[in-house]
């Protein structure tokens, strides 16, 4: 593939983007607060080299953050400054040019959008499949008088006729842009078949986000990252993802069957064992526990069969009391299935073992890990893949469990790199997409030189805002564009954990030496200003349109907790965490929960699939 077409393909993914309903007015002014990741992603998506992915997710965060004009000069800027990548860049200002439409003067706005559409029509050219998708759902959106809905079925169309062809798990953007086009074309019964398709109950509500991937979430099925899928990594050897949080192995032998972790609910990982069924009828001899999370041990009941010998390490026990310990505060991680943390395993691994009967080769290793102190990892030599389990969670642990370790985290990476293996495979469906082996030098370094910061400023007592805030992108990840995504993903916990274990609970500006309650700072907030409740709902609403959403849900709560009854302060509240929602699905899962729980808004899976595997 030659790098136009390599850079074209990527320039459609980013178009998939591309909506014109809900277009905003861009803030009348700048944004109070530094809204990382994005002042970072912006500084490292200009870099000559990087990822055509991290500039997809920058675009990403553009827009739910209403910075579509401030996108729009930038990429116009990149594609003038990079003549070899002129093609992607271009087609991605065509992509925020669309977002604006509805800002241009009304006699300019047919010439400005059919501008954006023929960068899109080159996208299309260049590739069939995603371009015709990303066209699509461009064209669906469009008003009546375009004439582009029967263009946009079209592509659409096509598109279902080939889903293998549609990587990302994005179904469920393909059939919301069916459902807006078949409105648009006057067939209310196809239009809501395929919303229904969409996991969606309407075009319209103002509070549901646009979310293009696959994931869901409720309060009874909890979060799940994609559709229910048994993947194929290699001969024998399958991952059973979106059954629910976390994904479970399976490595085939011709007379048995080796599980790698247990998934959360034994409901869940029921289905995940049907799936499995499917493909061969062998027993579960032995079931790997890689560590005694919640998520990884629940669904242990159904994957355990008679005879199973479940393998753990030595330090699970103390590791399991401490998941028995704490209850997390939010239903929609894991959802109302049966989860149960009663394990009891059969084997404890305390050194390196070899699993080589009936023609496997595994070893099976006590292993390093940032979020755990219980980590194994599982090497299938034959295939050159190695199973992490979550060694690598970005957040270093559960955000809401005193538990992680940067230091462990760094070890991790050590021990990868030592093992060197063909493929890593994560316990978590995106972290196998984006911590790959690949990335591991470029985060080493740069993880490593956030470590030395954190401590050193920790040691100081300097106040965790102002590092936060510093927005530290170390030189080195200019040569290495993979670590950049996976860096930026895990670099604010990270600094949190390090700073859990090296810091005082004062620090050097006097942060921590007095707390007070959302009540009192409302209280005191109201004497500057006055005015009850618009006060508040007027700041809020004014923090959510310069893309403060954070800020902006911090406002309405603290306006709630001195008039809890008032409506206007609940849709402010309501409109920020729809922002929020939006700004994180694709980056952040636990905020994306947490914020989705807060809004008491559920994310209802995709229509699901026939269990297929991959090549």
């Amino acid at each position: 593939m030659s790098i136009f077409k390599h850079l074209s393909r990527l320039a459609t993914i980013g178009a998939l983007f591309a909506v014109v309903a809900g277009c905003g007015t861009p803030p009348p002014k700048p944004p109070l607060t530094d809204q990382r990741p994005l002042s970072s992603l912006l500084r490292a998506a200009a870099y000559p080299n990087s990822d055509s992915l991290l500039v997809l997710v920058t675009m990403q965060q553009l827009m739910a953050l209403h910075r579509e004009w401030e996108g729009y000069r930038y990429f116009g800027r990149l594609a003038a400054e990079q003549p070899a990548r002129r093609a992607f860049f271009r087609a991605l200002e065509g992509t925020m040019q669309a977002r604006v439409a509805g800002d241009i003067p009304i006699w300019r706005r047919v010439a400005w959008v059919q501008d954006a559409i023929a960068k899109l029509d080159e996208g299309a050219a260049a590739d069939p499949s995603l371009g015709r998708f990303a066209r699509g759902l461009v064209l669906a959106e469009l008003p009546a008088r375009f004439h582009k809905t029967e263009q946009a079925i079209r592509d659409l169309e096509a598109c279902l006729e080939h889903p293998l062809a549609l990587p990302l798990g994005l179904e469920r953007g393909l059939y919301r842009g069916l459902a807006a086009a078949y409105r648009t074309a006057g067939d209310d019964i196809r239009s809501k078949a395929m919303l229904a398709r969409a996991g969606l109950e309407s075009l319209d509500d103002p509070t549901a986000p646009r979310v293009l991937g696959d994931l869901s979430v409720d309060g009874t099925r909890g979060f799940r990252f994609g559709q229910k899928r048994l993947v194929r990594e290699a001969e024998n050897v399958y991952v059973a993802e979106g059954f629910d949080f976390a994904n479970i192995g399976f490595v085939i032998a011709p007379s048995f069957v080796v599980a790698i972790d247990a998934g959360t609910t034994e409901e869940t990982a029921r289905e995940a064992v049907l799936a499995l069924r499917q493909v061969t009828r062998a027993p579960i001899k032995y079931v790997i526990l890689t560590h005694g999370h919640w998520d990884h041990v629940g669904g242990l009941a159904a994957v355990r069969e008679p005879g199973s010998t479940v393998i753990a390490s030595s330090g699970f026990e103390a590791e399991l009391a401490r998941a028995r310990s704490y209850h997390p505060p939010f239903r929609y991680f894991f959802g109302t299935g049966t989860t149960k943390l009663d394990v009891k395993p059969d084997r404890i691994v305390t050194a390196p073992e070899s699993l080589a009967e009936d023609g496997l080769d595994l070893v099976i290793s006590p292993a390093p890990s940032g979020e755990t102190s219980d980590a194994l990892f599982v090497e299938d030599r034959k295939h050159g893949l190695l199973f992490v389990g979550d060694a690598f969670m970005p957040y270093v642990g559960a955000p809401f469990v005193a538990e992680g370790s940067p230091e462990g985290y760094l070890a991790a990476i050590s021990r990868v790199l030592e093992l060197h293996p063909r493929r890593l495979l994560h316990g978590h469906i995106p972290l196998t997409a984006i911590f790959t082996l690949a990335a591991m030098p470029g985060l080493r370094d740069a993880m490593g030189a956030l470590y030395e910061r954190s401590v050193a400023a920790a040691r100081a007592a300097r106040p965790l805002a102002e590092l936060l805030h510093d927005d530290f992108l170390p030189d080195t990840l200019r040569d290495a564009p993979t670590a950049v995504q996976p860096y930026l993903v895990a670099r604010d916990t990270f600094i949190q954990r390090v700073y859990a274990e090296h810091a005082g609970y004062w620090a050097s500006n006097g942060d921590g030496i007095e707390h007070f309650t959302r009540a009192e700072w409302a209280s005191a907030l109201e004497l500057m200003g006055g005015g009850g409740d618009g006060g508040f709902a007027q700041s809020a609403e004014e923090l959510e349109r310069r893309g403060d959403a954070a800020l902006a849900l911090e406002m309405a709560e603290l306006g709630l907790s001195r008039y809890p009854a008032s409506p206007r302060l609940e849709r402010s509240r309501a409109r920020a965490l729809k922002t929020l929602r939006e700004t994180y699905a694709q980056t952040n899962p636990f905020r994306f929960i947490v914020y989705s729980e807060w809004a008491g808004k559920a994310l209802n899976p995709v229509a699901p699939h026939a269990i297929e595997g991959k090549p």
